[in-house]
């Protein structure tokens, strides 16, 4: 039964973490995104965010969007700096015609920071990128 299971592997699909001015707080913010590098819409996006280490755990975050078009991103979640000390992790599940897709990726410890950063595709932004 489990060798009929196909498991398709995503490419074309990132996480980015941001660091961009907020004109309205006027601060620095790091921002989470998903971004869609394919020429095909992804429908019913659900990401699930977490962080861990050791010894702590943050709450689960959950978060849909019912389309991603092509060549676009959508921002997940403002982060706290705080987090940076632990793992955080994006699950992330999504359609693609009719075939689902799931990927995790994960940001280790300390490799969110200014030091860094890297151009992000389709965005006019520099972050943090896992593909």
């Amino acid at each position: 039964m489990r060798k009929d299971i196909e498991i398709p592997k995503v490419e074309g699909v990132y996480v980015a973490v941001v660091n961009e001015y907020n004109k309205i707080y006027k601060t620095q913010d790091w921002n989470a995104y998903i971004i869609n590098d394919k020429e095909v819409d992804l429908d019913i996006v659900i990401i699930v965010t977490g962080g861990y280490s050791e010894d702590k755990i943050t709450s689960t975050m959950r978060k849909k969007l019912d389309k991603l078009p092509a060549k676009s991103y959508a921002k997940i979640e403002l982060m706290q700096e705080d987090l940076f000390a632990l793992n955080n992790q994006f699950k992330v599940s999504f359609f693609e015609g009719n075939q689902m897709f799931d990927k995790t990726y994960l940001f280790r410890k300390n490799t969110i920071n200014l030091k860094a950063l890297q151009p992000i595709p389709l965005m006019e932004a520099r972050g943090i990128l896992v593909k």
